[in-house]
């Protein structure tokens, strides 16, 4: 795996390869914006962008907007900055950043960032076979969910929404890739449809504290299940 890393402090970009080739991949790195653009603009090899936000020449912002106008989606980008304030995560994001983490440079947690990145973007075709979570049963194949060894009923879509937030406890979903993923298309901001199944779920399937899961709701980050003591 290629990693193209754009950082223009020497000792930081030196950490970060030394980081990501410890990890067994290849980083690649670049010092300013327009080096990285020039590289993406050819035929090349990379499956991550890890990108600074305060560079000389131009904004990791602005090399952010570039590759996702120009490149589309299917490249992940991890924001790696100083810059670490909620709008600026907010923003982040909403420009098509598929990961934000703070400085100073934490090499475990890059190499856990990234290698979840990776994972998302090339995923294994999901396990039909049942598994449990607490006092949560889920089967796939059969389209179910117990508590506590009681049936919950659910709807389609409901069940569709509960079944992603369980393979992936502590993920932070947007709400755009939530409503692809159930939906297979962006449900507008104005439309109640995701908040409905997702509240109908919390409801259902009393995802609360005394059976060891919280649904966390950020209108503008997104939405995660997390746990809330050991299962």
């Amino acid at each position: 795996m290629n990693i193209a890393s754009l950082e223009d402090d020497p000792v930081q970009s030196e950490m970060i390869v030394k980081t990501l080739d410890s990890a067994g991949y290849t980083c690649s790195p670049f010092h300013t914006g327009k080096s990285l653009l020039a590289a993406l603009a050819k035929p090349h090899d990379f499956n991550v962008l890890v990108l600074d936000w305060e560079l000389p020449d131009m904004s990791g912002l602005d090399v952010l907007h570039w590759v996702r106008s120009k490149l589309g989606y299917a490249l992940p980008v991890l924001f790696l900055t100083s810059r670490t304030a909620e709008e600026d995560l907010v923003i982040g994001l909403q420009a098509g950043a598929d990961d934000y983490m703070g400085k100073p440079i934490r090499p475990a947690e890059l190499q856990a960032r990234v290698q979840a990145l990776l994972r998302r973007m090339n995923p294994v075709t999901p396990s039909t076979d049942s598994f449990e979570f607490g006092p949560y049963s889920i089967d796939p194949a059969a389209g179910t969910i117990t508590l506590h060894g009681e049936a919950v009923e659910l709807a389609p879509k409901e069940f569709e929404l509960a079944l992603l937030l369980f393979r992936n406890p502590g993920r932070l979903f947007s709400r755009d890739v939530l409503s692809t993923a159930v939906w297979n298309r962006e449900i507008p901001a104005t439309s109640r449809t995701l908040d409905t199944h997702l509240s109908n779920i919390r409801r259902k399937l009393q995802l609360r504290p005394e059976n060891g899961v919280r649904l966390n709701a950020s209108y503008a980050l997104g939405y995660r299940l997390e746990t809330v003591n050991e299962l």
